[in-house]
């Protein structure tokens, strides 16, 4: 019988390959230690400045979503010159009536105060939206995406008053302009990350 035989079984056994050095063998003598496979023990944590769900976490505000914010104080300070435009055609509004003759006329005053009550509508409405503005801007460097979404209705609703503004000076014009650009900048990918970042 040959001692190096496979089919005998009184034969050595065959040897089997030795285990590599990692995670659930010892450490063999004089070998340096090896690092834990990828996949054994617990997951590596998330590298810095990621968020769990692997997208890019801005610490500065990307210049787009300041951008939206500037222009939204733009829009802000336009509608404060509106109120104030229509402030003082509030308070000559009387004078104007007199000087028109209308005195007694029961129609004409009836009309006069309707518009009078326009203009002060007009003057609130544009207060209003003067200060949901410079609320919303305030916002920018900690609100969440409900900050986001109100910019941009915020600014669909400018278009609107940017309409009616149009005869002041070219300022509905301006207000147009800029409102869309804010809904743009908004809708940016960058402005969504901006507001959508975990806060601690």
């Amino acid at each position: 019988m040959s001692f190096g035989d496979p089919n005998n079984p009184y034969g050595q056994p065959p040897q089997q390959p030795q285990p590599g050095p990692g995670y659930g063998y010892p450490q063999q003598p004089g070998q340096p230690a090896q690092p834990a496979q990828p996949g054994y023990g617990y997951p590596a944590a998330p590298p810095v400045g990621q968020p769990y769900g692997g997208g890019y976490v801005p610490t500065q505000m990307p210049g787009i979503t300041r951008a939206a914010q500037i222009l939204l104080a733009v829009i802000a300070v336009a509608h404060v010159i509106i109120a104030a435009v229509y402030g003082v055609a509030l308070a000559q509004w009387d004078e104007l009536v007199d000087e028109a003759g209308i005195a007694g006329d029961v129609d004409a005053e009836q009309f006069a105060d309707l518009g009078k009550g326009v203009i002060v509508f007009f003057v609130g409405l544009a207060s209003v939206f003067a200060l949901l503005g410079l609320i919303l801007l305030l916002q920018y460097a900690k609100g969440g995406s409900s900050v986001r979404v109100c910019s941009i209705v915020y600014a669909s609703f400018a278009i609107v008053s940017g309409i009616f503004a149009l005869g002041i000076y070219l300022l509905g014009l301006l207000i147009i302009v800029v409102a869309i650009l804010v809904i743009v900048f908004c809708a940016k990918r960058a402005s969504a990350e901006w507001f959508r970042r975990p806060r601690y």
